[in-house]
């Protein structure tokens, strides 16, 4: 046995720490301690980009990357893609250019070729304590531009409707990727036990061209693809079909043989997710006939969303539709997706505005107005604002001037406008611009990943570190690409 310290330290294989070294490399910890304190407080540490999720849990809540402005977040997603010229994207230049041939020579686009410019078919008027230009053409949300942060150089992959919604909702052009909702829920849960965590609420007209690749998991569990459900139409197959207390003794027995089932297959990720989806339905047999019935709203509320209009079987359905997506909102519902447009050819139910541009955004824009202004209203008189973020998307833009022999205009995923409002959003802005013709992104230039980007980003969750292993490769929402837009940020 060594006599003293000293023939320790001197003997072969035993290195032991001195004073001196022992207060340097406390003091390099502390200092890495910090470090780490910092860096994890602003969310730069690399980490799992979600923590495990249990399969018997699946809509569990769970932390997000670094402290979050919103809590959910309502799409409202207008099909067909609505011209930016005719609503949020005022060029006087155009009215000037209005009925003359397209400088340096005609072009053809996706339908073939162009007419002259035409002229914005609605009159612009300012707006608001900002000034904002906003078109006749929606006069209730055009009173909310103060609380309104868009973004008007916003630019698309695709000019196909099918791909361009694909590319909106999941951030790639192919089928297959899992959907905003989806990737929302996946990181995040929900906060409520008895409804699901992400709710598509359809047009009250029909679905969007791509149908559930909007509201899809893609290569995501499949427990967090959207459910369907609207005003007219509540989730399918959920009535038992028998007596309460029938139903009731049957549940607890399934109950019983599903946890004994479980408890003989220990670690089946599969079974326990089918189980967990079961006892969803179970309990949402219960909850979604109670907030599907808006027999409980008051009379006030409904004429202000426009659900008692008696004009446009079509507006009022859609304005319950609106409802609903608060009362969602309202039990804790994380991602809610409100559609306003259906798939058909030549824009009868839609915003797909080819050949009488002016006659067909008279009907959608009367179905779309005032229900959506008064749902952010509502929203905001409830406080739900402070903690909710609402976007209004559509797929691309429209061209600046008419299609030859038409009164409407061709798609442009170019130069379009999408905006935000609520949670995190900074009121009033204006951000990036097209040319003066409104043909093209010229300024402050942003791909849809760049919006998305966002989006996660209110809802506390790095895009980049959101990512899923597929086939071999970290996928994510943004592919390889995407900023955040910081200037619309509070």
């Amino acid at each position: 046995m060594p006599s003293s310290n000293s023939e320790l330290l001197s003997l072969p294989g035993h290195v032991l720490m001195d004073r001196r070294r022992f207060l340097s490399n406390s003091a390099s910890a502390l200092g890495s301690i910090a470090l780490t304190n910092l860096l994890g407080g602003d969310g730069l540490l690399a980490s799992h980009p979600v923590p495990a999720i249990n399969a018997a849990q699946p809509y569990a809540p769970r932390p997000s990357h670094f402290p979050a402005k919103a809590k959910n977040v309502v799409v409202i997603f207008c099909a067909g893609a609505v011209s930016q010229l005719e609503t949020w994207d005022y060029k006087p230049e155009l009215v000037k250019w209005d009925d003359k041939p397209l400088p340096g020579g005609p072009a053809v686009t996706f339908q073939g070729p162009a007419g002259n410019l035409a002229r914005p078919q609605y009159e612009f008027r300012q707006h608001g304590k900002t000034g904002k230009w906003v078109s006749d053409l929606i006069p209730n949300l055009a009173e909310l531009t103060d609380d309104i942060a868009f973004v008007q150089s916003l630019t698309s992959k695709s000019n196909t409707h099918g791909p361009a919604e694909n590319f909106l909702s999941t951030g790639f052009n192919l089928d297959g990727f899992p959907s905003l909702g989806a990737w929302t829920t996946y990181a995040l849960g929900s906060e409520n036990d008895n409804l699901p965590a992400y709710v598509s609420i359809p047009d009250p007209r029909g679905v969007p061209q791509n149908g559930a690749n909007n509201w899809g998991p893609g290569f995501l569990p499949a427990a967090f693809q959207g459910t369907t459900m609207s005003s007219l139409a509540p989730i399918r197959h959920l009535s038992a079909g028998v007596s309460k207390e029938a139903d009731v003794a049957a549940k607890a027995l399934l109950q019983r043989m599903n946890a004994r089932h479980l408890e003989q297959n220990p670690g089946n990720g599969k079974l326990a997710a089918r189980i967990a989806s079961y006892e969803l339905a179970a309990r949402m047999q219960l909850s979604v006939p109670e907030i599907s019935d808006l027999s409980t709203e008051p009379e006030h509320v409904l004429r202000a969303y426009g659900a008692t209009d008696t004009q446009s079987k079509d507006k009022a359905a859609f304005a319950r539709n609106c409802i609903l997506a608060r009362r969602l909102i309202e039990k804790g519902v994380r991602f809610v997706q409100l559609f306003n447009g259906a798939y058909a050819s030549g824009g009868k139910l839609n915003w797909d505005g080819h050949n009488a541009l002016k006659e067909q955004y008279d009907v959608h824009a009367n179905i779309l107005d005032q229900p959506a202004a008064a749902l952010i209203q509502d929203l905001k008189q409830r406080g739900l604002l402070e903690e909710t973020l609402v976007v209004w998307c559509t797929e691309f833009g429209r061209m600046p001037f008419f299609q030859k022999g038409a009164k409407g205009r061709d798609h442009n995923p170019d130069g379009f406008t999408c905006w935000m409002t609520g949670a995190g959003v900074k009121g009033g802005v204006s951000h990036g611009e097209t040319d003066e013709l409104g043909r093209k992104a010229v300024k402050d230039v942003h791909p849809l990943y760049d919006f998305n980007a966002t989006i996660l980003h209110l809802l506390g969750l790095d895009h980049e570190r959101l990512t899923f292993e597929h086939n071999g490769v970290q996928r994510r929402l943004t592919s390889v690409e995407g900023n955040v837009i910081r200037e619309i940020l509070l």
